[in-house]
């Protein structure tokens, strides 16, 4: 491995989070009255510094690493339909909708759409009657996707919903 890699591995994952973690750690103890700014820099033995590197440094890989790896198809047990329906989720909703998490981007979450019997924000019915409803006419600030998509599309991007 070229020393180029090795730096850039080094700054990548060692020091990006440790910075972070340094600062996070700096804004923390500014809030909490210099407490932990007046320990650091009472920090005077290399073994306590090095101790508090390895803090920050794990600290901030908790802060700055909160990507998670997209599971495949196969990884979320899709079926055919299901993996269909995932591509059509990913070109069309994902950049409103979250499809794994209660976070909402600019329209809700639709993880767990179907395992409650109502919608978040309209209240309607949580069916495929429903649902597919909105998806090809919009509803409220959703736009409409009749035009775009194939009735076996939606059928698709119904079936990965379920598994939401």
């Amino acid at each position: 491995m070229s020393p180029v890699l090795l730096f850039r591995f080094f700054a990548s994952s060692l020091l990006a989070p440790a910075l972070l973690g340094l600062v996070v750690g700096l804004l923390v103890a500014g809030a909490a009255g210099f407490g932990l700014t007046n320990l650091i820099w009472s920090l005077r033995e290399l073994k306590s510094v090095v101790h508090l590197g390895v803090l920050l440094t794990m600290l901030g890989s908790l802060v700055g690493c909160n990507v998670e790896r997209r599971k495949s198809d196969a990884e979320l047990g899709l079926n055919s339909q299901q993996a269909a329906g995932r591509r059509v989720y990913d070109n069309y909703c994902e950049h409103c909708h979250e499809p794994y998490s209660s976070r909402g981007k600019k329209g809700p979450s639709m993880k767990g759409v179907f395992k409650k019997p109502f919608l978040p924000l309209s209240g309607l019915p949580a069916n495929d009657e429903r649902i597919s409803e909105i998806i090809r006419f919009g509803h409220g600030t959703m736009p409409s996707f009749g035009q775009v998509l194939t009735q076996e599309q939606i059928q698709d991007l119904l079936a990965y919903m379920h598994t939401l």
